[in-house]
């Protein structure tokens, strides 16, 4: 069951939008290698404004989650990336429903 969230607003500079966003894309490989991060959604909300949204089981997958490379990573290029340092909410999952997709 999915009990943690976090939630990451990230505002871009503006000449930086297309490199955040692959900065963001290219984040997936190494999710894929975090098996405490179930759900991954990189986010672009529209012009300089980006977020990722990301779910756990537990609190302690959560903090290994902002111990990892990417977070890591994403605290590297605050300064030639972003406006300002991320804002993250940690946010607690009320209920969910995750269907499978039938493409």
């Amino acid at each position: 069951m999915i009990e943690k969230a976090l939630v990451i607003r990230i505002e871009a500079k503006p000449d930086k939008v297309e490199e955040v966003r692959q900065f963001l894309l290219q984040g997936l490989p190494i999710i894929e290698g975090e098996p405490e991060t179930p759900v991954w959604f990189p986010l672009h909300f529209g012009g300089t404004s980006f977020g990722i949204f990301d779910a756990f089981k537990s609190e302690g997958d959560r903090e290994r989650h902002l111990a990892g490379k990417l977070a890591a990573l994403l605290m590297a290029k605050t300064p030639e990336l972003f406006t300002a340092p991320p804002v993250m909410d940690h946010a607690d999952v009320l209920a969910q429903k995750i269907a499978a997709l039938h493409v």
